[in-house]
């Protein structure tokens, strides 16, 4: 997944970081500050205002006690610890803590055939509720796949709305990517199954399939996303192989309910967290990452195709503790 970083420099992709989880750094340091002020060294006064801060920040209840505990272990083993060190023990700690949730490199570039040797693609199928962003992720991820030089083709199995197709076609004439799409209210599953036929016909290299967003009843979730899955195999045998779920991170703990909701329904296998730039809720993406095992993929920093970055453990931490990364 290297590739992403051809078309922006590392630089670049820094300053959209720290530009866009601005609001969250803010926040962030701004409630650390209270919890060290008048503090020299690393107490048990300083770490409960830690906890309070990372608490209010979504990081999570259970997510930050792991945090403290792996601050406290640091502070018995290194003794004299002044707060001024704080925020890179964070970094550290943080960072090691999700070290388990990283993504693998780089599943899309893996060359796929089947039996008979003919060329196969790298299916993503995406699931959110409606109005995450998650049609808008698509477009982005479609954008990026083609600007690093792949062939996509892009699925419209939400067929529940009219509009969620639409803007799907949409995004696939910015890009100039060819979207397969059927009447509302056609079988999702049907769509997936011509998608990854067309796709495999003119070789494609990526498949991203935009599912429904209704969580009004699980069992009818579960069931239609098993279906899609199991007529998508019948193309591509091992499809889907990534099941991104897309969760907007200005929800705060909202998003948690949504993602427990979505782990339940399905096998989730990635994240993206979106809308971050419009919010002081960005520490959701520790927590959510660390609660349910899921690697973080993608975080959304803001509305332009370039703002849709891979998510890198460490310089997220670092831009929302306000530390330059090297």
């Amino acid at each position: 997944m290297a590739f992403f970083g051809l078309f922006k420099s590392k630089k670049e992709q820094q300053e959209t970081l720290d530009k866009g989880l601005e609001k969250s750094k803010e926040s962030v340091l701004s409630k650390i500050g209270r919890a060290i002020v008048g503090k020299s060294t690393i107490d048990d006064d300083v770490l409960d205002g830690l906890e309070e801060a990372l608490v209010t920040s979504d990081v999570g209840v259970e997510t930050t006690l792991k945090i403290i505990e792996r601050i406290q272990a640091r502070v018995a083993r290194d003794k004299y610890i002044g707060t001024g060190e704080l925020n890179r023990l964070l970094v550290e700690e943080i960072a090691a803590m999700l070290e388990e949730n990283k993504i693998a490199d780089d599943g899309y570039a893996e060359p796929r055939t089947d039996n008979s040797g003919n060329r196969l693609p790298y299916v993503i199928m995406v699931v959110g509720v409606n109005g995450v962003g998650k049609t808008t992720t698509i477009g982005k991820m479609a954008w990026q796949f083609k600007q690093a030089g792949k062939k996509v083709y892009l699925g419209a199995a939400d067929t529940f709305r009219a509009a969620a197709v639409e803007q799907l076609c949409i995004w696939g004439e910015r890009t100039g990517v060819p979207v397969v799409k059927q009447q509302q209210g056609s079988d999702p599953a049907s769509v997936a199954y011509d998608t990854l036929a067309s796709a495999k016909a003119n070789g494609a290299d990526v498949v991203i399939i935009d599912t429904a967003g209704r969580l009004h009843n699980k069992v009818n979730l579960m069931n239609e996303l098993t279906k899609i899955k199991q007529v998508m195999q019948k193309v591509v045998p091992d499809a889907p192989h990534d099941v991104m779920l897309v969760l907007d991170g200005s929800t705060g703990q909202n998003a948690f309910e949504q993602a427990q909701q979505f782990t339940r329904a399905t096998q989730v296998t990635s994240l993206a967290v979106t809308k971050l730039d419009g919010t002081a809720k960005g520490g959701v993406v520790i927590g959510i990452s660390d609660r349910f095992k899921i690697p973080v993929r993608y975080i959304g920093l803001g509305e332009r195709q370039e703002d849709l970055q891979m998510f890198d453990r460490e310089s997220f931490v670092k831009s929302i503790l306000g530390l330059k990364t090297e």
